[in-house]
């Protein structure tokens, strides 16, 4: 793979956190490239899978859909419509909560969950592009990702 300067064609940043900023940029496109390219096989978006994800977590209780927004990776995304779009797919339903009336409640469906376990099975293939790093320094970009996201504060 070619360093971060090949891969955007830039030879010098401003300072190493410039350069910080754009390696994870670009890290992270590669690594969603990735997992779309393995979920695409699937019929599967990288937010339906997220979504999945979540209510699978949430399985046997029932999610609402702003849990689910809440819970999301990318809160860009519209969680309504991929709800809709998973239960044409059969993978989730709607059902009316019953506490509240005008709420709707989603599970996810036994081939939701069935779909989860064909993917699961590919949890080496989905974490390939850390190959590389040995338990010790993942753990430590873990705990490096952590300071920056703290930087939000």
């Amino acid at each position: 793979m070619p360093s971060v300067e090949e891969l955007i064609h830039l030879s010098k940043f401003k300072n190493e956190k410039h350069k910080c900023i754009v390696s994870i940029i670009c890290a992270s496109n590669l690594i969603c490239n990735h997992h779309e390219e393995i979920l695409e096989k699937y019929g599967l978006t990288l937010q339906q899978f997220n979504v999945l994800r979540i209510l699978r977590g949430q399985s046997p209780s029932p999610s609402t859909v702003n849990l689910i927004r809440e819970r999301m990776m990318d809160k860009m995304s519209d969680a309504s419509r991929i709800v809709e779009r998973l239960r044409k797919a059969e993978l989730v339903e709607r059902v009316q909560c019953e506490k509240d009336r005008r709420a709707v409640d989603v599970l996810i469906t036994k081939k939701g969950l069935n779909l989860l376990s064909q993917i699961d099975k590919l949890e080496s293939r989905m974490q390939q592009p850390f190959a590389k790093l040995n338990d010790k320094e993942a753990k430590l970009l873990n705990e490096l990702i952590a300071k920056v996201l703290n930087g939000f504060d």
